[in-house]
């Protein structure tokens, strides 16, 4: 098994029970955006089963050959023009952030006959360059995207802002998804996964710990 990927399951295991939460109750995703096959090989290898992806165009050219038994999650933004690819490969998209999103999801889960499990990106910092829907127009948006679009809302995923204390951002995560009654939340990543299943993450998207630093080009 990858070294590094044993590592971080123990962290989480740790995390779990540190949290007093059931063992195995925290899914890890494996992010494997922009790294090249032979760093990603040896995790698929060792039995990793749920990976992160940040474009659909290049999640379909790595995974399409290995794509059963697979869980492929979208965890980058998503452009409208891309929504129909997204629906057919993907078995989560984590990136719904607007209201023309959630309309042309809606047609292509109608025309396709088969629904992604959807999460609602929030910008909890309410950071002028990162996508997500404001803290404040969540509860609204979840509703819109309920009522209006006939979707299922299964959770909810955050990136807080690289230099504040994560924490505070996660909880605001968490009351958003216990007043909406929605029950997975996707938050915390290699610098902060812990402290976001102390916060009650039901998904950590890992990539630089157990890959290396991404490369880029």
């Amino acid at each position: 098994m990858s070294q590094a990927l044993a590592e971080i399951k123990h962290r989480i295991a740790a995390a779990e029970a540190r949290a007093g939460r059931p063992a195995g109750s925290v899914t890890l995703v494996a992010v494997s955006k922009t790294q090249p096959w032979e760093h990603i090989a040896p995790v698929f290898a060792a039995g990793q089963k749920v990976f992160g992806e940040n474009r659909v165009q290049e999640a379909m050219e790595r995974w399409a050959p290995r794509r059963e038994g697979l869980e492929l999650r979208l965890i980058g933004p998503l452009q409208t023009n891309k929504a129909r690819e997204a629906v057919a490969f993907f078995d989560v998209v984590e990136t719904v952030d607007r209201e023309k999103l959630a309309r042309v999801l809606a047609d292509e889960i109608q025309r396709a006959g088969k629904a992604p499990r959807l999460y609602i990106q929030v910008n909890v910092g309410e950071e002028a360059q990162k996508a997500g829907i404001a803290p404040g127009e969540a509860d609204a948006f979840v509703a819109a995207c309920r009522a209006t679009y006939g979707l299922t809302v299964e959770g909810l995923m955050c990136i807080p802002p690289v230099d504040q204390d994560p924490a505070p951002h996660f909880a605001l995560l968490r009351e958003i998804a216990q007043r909406n009654g929605v029950e997975k939340l996707s938050m915390g990543m290699s610098d902060d996964f812990e402290t976001a299943i102390a916060q009650g993450a039901t998904s950590v998207r890992v990539g630089s710990a157990i890959f290396g630093n991404r490369t880029y080009g």
